[in-house]
């Protein structure tokens, strides 16, 4: 792929991601043929500053680990308060990183 759209898709979404993570995505980026650059933009990538503000509000009802995908820990904090709010305040700290992660998870489906 052309290293301007790259560049720019980094500049546009890297806050979606782990810092440490942009370069090998930008190198994936690189080697993607153009016809999946339709794709990639297309992907919906989900806010870690909505998620740590969905945690702290609602959070022991583990809408934030349904709003990322964990299906699982949501309903386990749903069942359990949020681990009778241990869990909530631990997700106050882990939450924006399990976003960043997920997101670059799903980022990668379309780069392999």
């Amino acid at each position: 792929m052309d290293a301007q759209k790259t560049d720019m898709f980094l500049m546009v979404n890297g806050k979606y991601f782990e810092s440490h993570l942009i370069p090998q995505i930008r190198e994936r980026l690189l080697a993607v043929d153009d016809s999946k650059w339709v794709m990639i933009q297309s992907v919906s990538l989900k806010d870690p500053t909505t998620s740590i503000i969905v945690s702290i509000l609602v959070g022991h009802f583990g809408i934030d680990r349904f709003i990322i995908g964990d299906t699982g820990l949501g309903i386990g904090k749903l069942l359990t308060c949020g681990g009778l709010g241990i869990w909530t305040i631990v997700d106050w700290f882990l939450i924006m990183k399990a976003t960043r992660q997920k997101n670059f998870e799903k980022l990668q489906m379309y780069l392999y």
